[in-house]
Formats: structure tokens, sequence, C-alpha cells
């Protein structure tokens, strides 16, 4: 009798302190999706390959227009729904099979019953000249090769949106982001809010008179004689 209640009294003793150890959890209430509204298409469209033009039009060639990835993106570099999205961190092109890429992988990995994804940018329409190997210099211009999506640092190339939270969006998103041409990353609303606040303060806080744009504005050790126009334009900030 005297073993058994010295027993009892252990597993009591046992029991008090794992839930002592243990303690109460206090979990943040779900977040409420009130606005959402599923869309007919959750998933990203077909991409056409060539552009189509009118039968009677030739399609036309055209040069490199580096000016198309060079500097920041002005206009779509901001979230439409205010969500989640992959953002290009330096100018490149985008090839048809970088979009079918896209659809594939996002198409497999994306819950549709509760999540849809929309394009920023459109289909390939830049057309990429290119000769054959082994033809000799002249003769003109090469025919075209395929076409391109040029894409300017800043620019949102597709955006996700939904009864979804950014980890459950992410790793797909990053599979996809790491693959592209150029350099991207997977941002939400948050992340964007929170860099042009920090980019705001650094700029009222700054104490240092020596910026980038003040060295090559007044030529200090003679920056003019190795500086680029862009350099002249952006300031250093894109190349």
């Amino acid at each position: 009798m005297l073993r058994n209640s010295k027993l009892l009294l252990q597993n009591v003793k046992a029991l008090i302190n794992q839930r002592s150890s243990a303690g109460l959890k206090y979990f943040a209430p779900p977040v409420k999706y009130t606005d959402f509204k599923q869309v007919e298409r959750p998933k990203l469209r077909i991409m056409e390959r060539v552009p189509q033009y009118p039968p009677n039009l030739r399609p036309p060639k055209m040069q490199k227009k580096l000016r198309f990835m060079r500097g920041p993106e002005v206009l779509h570099n901001n979230l439409l729904h205010k969500q989640y999205g992959i953002i290009a961190s330096g100018g490149g092109r985008l090839r048809w099979g970088h979009f079918e890429m896209m659809r594939l992988t996002i198409g497999r990995k994306m819950d549709t019953n509760r999540m849809f994804a929309i394009w920023r940018v459109p289909a390939p329409w830049q057309p990429v000249t290119k000769k054959g190997q082994g033809q000799r210099m002249g003769g003109g211009k090469g025919a075209i090769d395929h076409y391109v999506t040029p894409v300017k640092s800043g620019r949102v190339i597709l955006e996700i949106s939904g009864k979804c939270e950014f980890a459950e969006v992410k790793p797909f998103l990053d599979l996809v982001a790491n693959i592209l041409p150029f350099k991207a990353e997977v941002v939400s609303q948050e992340i964007l809010d929170q860099r042009a606040h920090t980019n705001e303060l650094l700029q009222k806080e700054n104490q240092n008179p020596f910026s980038m744009k003040y060295v090559m504005q007044n030529n200090l050790s003679g920056c003019h004689r190795w500086l680029s126009p862009v350099d002249h334009k952006w300031f250093g900030k894109y190349v």
C-alpha cells in the first residue's frame, strides 16, 4: 500500500512539473479575408510565343534597345492586390520558356480554391535576330530567332493573392525567382512598406555630405574621366 502511494505521488509530481514547464500558449487570431473574391481563372494564362501581326504586315526587326532594361521601373513597381509577388532586382529579358516555367511551377504548387495568380508583364514582343552558324559577315540583318520581354529593375513580374499567408507562397515563389535570367526576389506588401520607410529614414538622418550624387556632380578626384553617361543619370545605382 505504501509503495503504491509513493508511485502515485511521483506520477502527480511529474504531471505538475510537465504542465508547469509547458505553460499556457497564446496564439494570434486567424486572419479574416473579408474582401477576397475568387476569380474565374485562378491560374496564370498561357502567353503567346510569337506576337500576332496582321496577315499583310511583315514582322518588323528591331535593334537591341538596351534602354528598355536599364534604370528603375517607375510605373509597374507596386502590388495591385497588396499581398505577394515577385519583383526584379535587376534588368534583363524574359523568353517564352521563362513564362512557361513560371506558369507550370506555380500552377502545380498553388491551391486554386483559395488563391489566384496574375501576370504583371506582357507577352514576348521584342524581336531578337540571329544569323546561322558559320555564315560570313555582311549580308544584312539576320532573321528573327525569338521574341523577348525586356524588364527593368523594380518591375513586378507576377502577383499571388487570396486566402493565404506569406509563409505558404514563399517556398514555391523562391523556386521561380531563383531560375529567372536576372536577379529577382519574393516580396510582400509589408516588406515593400518597410523598405520604403527605411529608405526615407536613411535619407532624412544621413549626416555624410559626400553621397554618390554629390561626388559625381562635383567631379571629386576627377571621376568624370571614367564615368559613363548612365552613371551621370542614375549616380551609380543602376548599371
